[in-house]
């Protein structure tokens, strides 16, 4: 199956450019669905502006955002409401971890840019026993399901952005400001290696370029 045609894509860029949306904030309400109404501790790696951190906030004790970039983490803690029991750090996303354990650590098209299966490692082992593991990632295209569903998203991609900018122009999210790169490892490759670290753990490719990976500690 082939991609769409070049001019096509360019096309696609313009539309989206003019009227951007935040596709990882479109999972936000599944990642809630993911674990109990209730947690102690919640984790989210590479938390950005926070918007994910002040959104679990309602369903836990207390939230720490960690990301690499220290200008985002303090546009974070800006937006955050002081009273709300939220922190951030400005620190590295597996060595910056200390030696706490969440009851829930969640992960949003993060991980790709991190060495994998070192990440899912460190994530296993700054769990609770009974936690969490809740990511969103980004694989790289490679079979023809990856490329079908990568079709499909484009015209549900483009009612997305015109529900969410009411057909109009708009400017681009504050979480969207950080750079991204390209995903290294296809989803075969990944459940490959998180089956390998993560016994019993839940796969599933989405549309809208993600996968979704849950995975709860005995």
């Amino acid at each position: 199956m082939s991609p769409p045609p070049r001019r096509v894509l360019r096309a696609l860029e313009r539309f989206h450019a003019a009227r951007p949306w935040d596709h990882n904030a479109h999972f936000h309400r599944w990642i809630l669905r993911q674990f109990p109404e209730r947690a102690g501790s919640v984790l989210d790696v590479g938390c950005g502006s926070g918007d994910l951190a002040r959104l679990l906030a309602g369903r836990a004790r207390i939230v720490h955002g960690i990301d690499a970039d220290p200008e985002i983490t303090a546009r974070a803690r800006e937006l955050t409401p002081a009273a709300a029991p939220v922190t951030y750090t400005a620190a590295d996303a597996l060595t910056g971890l200390g030696d706490q354990s969440y009851d829930v650590i969640t992960c949003v098209a993060v991980v790709h840019h991190l060495p994998f299966t070192r990440a899912l490692a460190t994530f296993r082992d700054h769990l609770a026993p009974g936690g969490t593991l809740v990511i969103v990632g980004m694989a790289r295209e490679r079979t023809p399901v990856d490329r079908l569903l990568g079709i499909a998203s484009i015209p549900l991609n483009i009612v997305m952005a015109l529900l969410k900018n009411r057909g109009r122009p708009a400017p681009r999210p504050v979480s969207m400001t950080a750079r991204t790169r390209p995903a290294d490892l296809t989803f075969t490759e990944i459940a490959r290696e998180a089956r390998a670290v993560l016994p019993g753990v839940r796969l599933r490719r989405r549309l809208l370029w993600r996968y979704t990976l849950v995975w709860r500690r005995p």
